[in-house]
């Protein structure tokens, strides 16, 4: 599965999420301040065999 490496433009916070969380990250806002973010925000890191 791909991961993803965010970085909230707002509150700086880094998490590693996968490709449903970034999703909703970027239809509801960062998971910890609420700020919207764009797909520049996410940094794509590996992709696993399922």
């Amino acid at each position: 599965m791909t991961t993803y490496e965010f970085t909230c433009p707002d509150c700086g916070q880094e998490i590693e999420v996968n490709e449903p969380m970034r999703e909703a990250a970027l239809t509801h806002g960062c998971p910890v301040c609420s700020s919207e973010v764009t797909p520049t925000d996410f940094t794509r890191q590996t992709a696993t065999p399922e």
